[in-house]
């Protein structure tokens, strides 16, 4: 069992117990948005995800943050993460890195989210960790992420990552990785295991797609700390309604 390391966002204690379930929200309009907001009540979650690339408005940043302000007035006190995800990294939409920056800065200064996802190869290393340091002033928690949906680094390479993000100062590294084999759910999972060891946690890994799902339920053996469920419409292959997933974490959680 990995180490024990603690973020804490609202409340909420990333690293400790089961891994918490966070829902994202991918609609294109505000009208869509906000209604989906309000229907997750229906649904067992710890924070919500929105992922502002499906947005079509993305790049009217007063619309983006209009938007922020009212999924905030929805949510309450439950931790809300921006994400932005570029064409790169499986996202719906291309983005410049100035703008990349100049969006997740605006974001974090209008204090309506509580994490901001960025992408570990979106820019150079001194350039992310000099825009993480922005954040944090602002008051935003970091998700920095690497994502592979063309297949699984070896286990040396996904640790590799995950430590890296620690380094540049992210709280919370991610790696979402594609498998081909069962080996390479091995090799995420071992992975995970390793860099906890190594002082990179609390951290998020997955195996995507129905070959890697279980990655998705073993996080509080193995050590990643959040897991993405659905209450609708998916925003990665392979993540379990929230409801099956809840009942699965539990279910494993009363086993340890």
């Amino acid at each position: 069992m990995p180490a024990p390391s603690f973020f804490r966002v609202r409340g909420l204690c990333l690293g400790q117990g089961r891994p918490k379930i966070c829902i994202p929200l991918v609609s294109e309009d505000l009208p869509t948005l906000l209604s989906e907001a309000r229907a997750l009540t229906a649904h067992p979650f710890d924070l919500v995800e929105w992922r502002a690339d499906c947005f079509a408005a993305h790049r009217d940043t007063p619309a983006v943050l209009a938007a922020l302000q009212a999924l905030r007035e929805i949510l309450e006190e439950i931790p809300l993460l921006f994400t932005f995800r570029t064409q790169g990294e499986g996202g719906k939409a291309p983005l410049g890195f100035e703008e990349y920056k100049a969006l997740n800065l605006a974001v974090a200064r209008a204090g309506l989210a509580d994490l901001i996802d960025l992408e570990l190869f979106s820019a150079p290393q001194e350039e992310i960790a000099a825009l993480i340091g922005l954040l944090h002033r602002e008051g935003a928690g970091v998700v920095l992420s690497s994502h592979d949906f063309k297949g699984t680094p070896p286990a040396p390479e996904i640790a590799r990552r995950l430590t890296l993000a620690r380094r540049l100062g992210a709280d919370l590294p991610k790696v979402a990785v594609m498998p081909r084999c069962g080996e390479d759910v091995l090799a995420l999972l071992s992975a995970t295991l390793q860099a906890n060891r190594e002082g990179a946690g609390p951290l998020i890994t997955m195996s995507m797609g129905p070959l890697g799902g279980v990655s998705r339920l073993c996080g509080e053996v193995f050590g990643s700390a959040l897991t993405f469920g659905c209450a609708g419409r998916a925003s990665a292959p392979g993540q379990f309604p929230a409801q099956e997933l809840d009942a699965a974490l539990s279910m494993i959680h009363r086993s340890l």
